[in-house]
């Protein structure tokens, strides 16, 4: 069951780090994987080595994505794919897509993601890559899920947390525990979501993943403030996550680091704290053109000005604005949670408008999103 710990995992790798980048942790600092990435790319293309320029450049592009360098890993992981099409190699391939729909993803473009994720998953299969085909099949599952449909993708995760606990896949298992932990916390099952975050974070340590670790001691943090307003252990927590943040060098993860301490904050009645949290993390997120983190960071920011005095009918049409934006995106969880603003500082129910749809009690993902999820078989992974 999910809530169990199993045996010791083996200590977390980086696949995405391939070739001459094969030896760098799962902790390298972000700056230190480019540097390398681009000296290593630049040698590949020197010698005519079309597979090492394309895993070369898969690193290039993971780490400018990661680092918000947005542009640039855009360029990077086209060219990775050109490189690895140009030498007939199925496997590179996949893992250049998997950059492509994971940078989509966090651009909000996820019909994009959602085609991009689901063609790695297919070329990882045709390559013999189960690593890659494994990666995809958590992309589509944690797209779905910040679209907030879990009933797609429940079932999902938890088919993934098997497969990588029985495969002693360390940071899979983290990242399906903290997908796992999140639906739970959002559907408020607190005491699940916590025993899943906390496991996570043991995993996590136990396999010297900082990244995971860091993701899973915010996921704590948030629980113990929303559930036992424990405003000082919350705020304790995010600081430990926000050293391995900064040591890495995560620029989205501290960025949401920023947007949850702002929430323990908040939810503690420290408005003018929490104002500057979300302020500083809305500047973050509009730096790396990450518009999931740019509308929740809004939100927090309409919230706290509301709490310190700003007029009902500004705030209504801010939130007005802000739930046309997460419709645009199909984000139904993050647009539910405006409307719950909206009746919580007494200014709703907020006016109807002409949207995609996207946001209505009906369909949630994308006719790309379920024809991708159907074709998902977690059994392909054995």
């Amino acid at each position: 069951m999910a809530g169990q710990v199993t045996e010791r995992p083996a200590r977390a790798s980086a696949p995405e780090y391939q070739g001459a980048l094969g030896s760098l942790s799962v902790n390298a600092s972000l700056p230190e994987v480019l540097a390398r990435g681009v000296q290593e790319l630049r040698a590949a293309e020197e010698a005519g080595d079309l597979r090492e320029a394309a895993r070369c450049g898969l690193a290039v592009a993971e780490a400018c994505r990661r680092l918000g360098r947005i542009e640039e890993a855009d360029r990077a992981w086209k060219a990775s794919y050109r490189a690895a099409r140009a030498a007939g190699h199925e496997g590179a391939m996949a893992w250049a897509l998997w950059s492509g729909g994971t940078l989509a993803r966090q651009r909000g473009a996820l019909r994009l993601a959602y085609r991009l994720l689901g063609l790695a998953a297919e070329a990882g299969e045709r390559g013999g890559d189960i690593v890659v085909r494994g990666y995809s099949l958590a992309g589509l599952a944690e797209t779905g899920r910040i679209q907030g449909d879990y009933e797609a993708v429940g079932r999902l995760h938890e088919q993934l947390l098997a497969e990588a606990r029985r495969r002693g896949e360390a940071r899979h298992t983290v990242w399906a525990l903290e997908g796992i932990a999140q639906m739970h916390r959002n559907t408020g099952s607190y005491d699940k979501a916590l025993a899943l975050f906390e496991e996570a974070a043991e995993t996590a340590l136990r396999a010297e993943d900082r990244r995971g670790w860091a993701w899973a001691l915010r996921g704590i943090a948030d629980v113990v403030s929303v559930r036992d307003g424990d405003v000082e252990r919350a705020l304790s927590l995010l600081s430990r996550a926000e050293e391995a943040c900064r040591e890495i060098r995560l620029a989205g993860a501290l960025a949401y680091n920023h947007k949850m301490r702002g929430n323990v904050l908040y939810r503690a009645g420290r408005y003018e704290q929490a104002r500057e949290l979300y302020a500083q993390a809305l500047e973050e997120f509009r730096g790396m053109e990450e518009p999931r983190g740019t509308a929740l960071s809004r939100l927090g920011l309409v919230k706290a000005d509301a709490r310190l005095g700003r007029d009902a009918a500004h705030t209504a049409a801010e939130l007005t604005a802000l739930r046309t934006t997460l419709d645009r995106i199909g984000l139904r969880h993050a647009r539910d949670m405006v409307d719950k603003a909206a009746a919580e500082l007494g200014v709703g129910p907020l006016p109807d408008h002409d949207g995609d749809g996207a946001g209505e009690a009906g369909r949630v993902l994308p006719a790309v999103g379920e024809e991708a999820l159907q074709k998902v078989d977690v059994e392909g992974l054995r």
